[in-house]
């Protein structure tokens, strides 16, 4: 009595389909995963986790309209600029309204200089 294997059968060499064209058909489609978990107890959700996950190629993600890492500073260098300028653009406002409210005091921290 023979078992039947449970390993999957290998490509042979002439297969057309290898790992670089499933890759580059993969990032031409995009794939998607979703999924959630849930954790309850006694009918009590303590936790809910939504998953999802998006393969696709960067092209692919703009036309669908995906595009958060264009403007996360972790990601990008021109949102990280964006970020520093508006961050700055802040601070002198705040350093402009505080002289408003004490000019005296200002004038003369400039002066022990």
């Amino acid at each position: 009595m023979t078992t039947p294997s449970r390993l999957p059968e290998r490509y042979d060499s002439g297969s057309s389909a290898n790992l670089a064209d499933i890759l580059e058909r993969v990032l031409d489609k995009g794939v998607v995963i979703a999924g959630d978990i849930r954790i309850n107890l006694l009918d009590i959700e303590l936790l809910t986790i939504k998953l999802r996950l998006i393969v696709a190629s960067v092209d692919k993600a703009k036309e669908m309209g995906i595009d958060w890492w264009e403007t996360d500073p972790a990601l990008s260098s021109n949102a990280r600029r964006t970020e520093l300028s508006e961050e700055n653009e802040r601070l002198r406002r705040r350093v402009a309204e505080l002289e408003q409210r004490n000019p005296e005091r200002l004038e003369g921290e400039r002066h022990e200089r």
